[in-house]
């Protein structure tokens, strides 16, 4: 259930900045929130676009009438979001910005969102005919590594 209402929204709101959504049960009813950076937008004009939202959720999932409710969240910290940033590269490069300068540009503005490090990893056909991947790092970022090795046997 919340993976498919996830794919929904990210489907129907990905220009209006979806982050993610989360699910509260409670006996009488469903609220489900949605995080977003655009909240006007996931609302629509006099709540147009929320009410179509949640006629959708109702008839795909099968809920009684009025059991489900929606509410849009801002996003606080939307240089702190992976979710936001990600959705604003993609959008970047598809408005064909070069990779490197659409990565610093992520880069630079979540560093100065308050952010320790951050990192940026960009794969497939960039430009060229083959495809590769870019890291783009910045600050300071706690990786896991190897901690003991075994002396191998041409040591002895």
């Amino acid at each position: 259930f919340y993976a498919e209402l996830n794919e929904l929204f990210t489907r129907e709101l990905s220009e209006d900045g979806y982050s993610g959504v989360e699910v509260r049960q409670t006996p009488a009813r469903h609220e489900i929130i949605i995080r977003a950076t655009r909240t006007q937008n996931v609302l629509g004009d006099k709540g147009r676009r929320i009410r179509e939202l949640t006629a959708v959720v109702q008839k795909r999932f099968g809920f009684i009438a009025g059991s489900v409710e929606l509410y849009a969240e801002k996003v606080m910290h939307r240089g702190l979001c992976a979710v936001a940033q990600a959705e604003s590269l993609k959008f970047k490069l598809l408005g064909g910005l070069a990779v490197r300068r659409a990565c610093y540009g992520i880069l630079r503005y979540v560093m100065e969102s308050g952010a320790q490090g951050v990192e940026v990893i960009v794969s497939g056909k960039l430009r060229a005919q083959r495809a590769k991947a870019m890291k783009f790092a910045d600050g300071y970022m706690i990786k896991a590594c190897l901690l003991y090795t075994s002396p191998s046997p041409r040591d002895s």
